[in-house]
């Protein structure tokens, strides 16, 4: 049996990450630049762990996903060319907007690993590459 269908979009994304703190600090100032909102924050079920920790960002049509590792992960280091997440890119409104993102997240020390500027993955392809607090890398792209 075959299923004939198109996806919509992407619904959400979830990622894992050391420190739930520190990571919650960075994603919500970083998500607050991008127009995310803080949809919901809990601890407990549905985590593996009954104190983990997550939050969820909405952005319109889609979500991010923040859960914090189980302790006996903490100590794992992220490694985007392992199996699994390589990085994600987010859809910004103009070359201005990532020029504006990335002037704030020098302000923050956040580490950029690609400063603005057109790339040659595709005509008009102009984006920053930066990563959070445990490594993974993030993209602003504007096309």
């Amino acid at each position: 049996m075959s299923v004939s269908t198109n996806t919509t979009g992407i619904h959400h994304i979830s990622i894992t990450v050391n420190n739930f703190d520190v990571s919650k600090e960075f994603y919500t100032k970083l998500f607050g630049y991008l127009g995310g909102q803080v949809l919901m924050e809990m601890r407990g079920p549905p985590h593996k762990h009954p104190d983990g920790r997550m939050m969820l960002f909405a952005f319109g049509t889609f979500m991010i996903g923040v859960w914090e590792a189980a302790p006996e992960n903490r100590d794992k280091v992220f490694d985007r060319y392992s199996v699994g997440l390589h990085h994600f890119a987010l859809a910004v409104e103009s070359r201005a907007a990532i020029d504006e993102v990335h002037r704030l997240l020098v302000a923050d020390g956040v580490n950029i690993l690609d400063a603005p500027a057109e790339y040659p993955y595709a005509p008009g392809y102009y984006a920053v590459f930066f990563t959070d607090p445990d490594g993974i890398k993030l993209e602003l792209v504007h096309m």
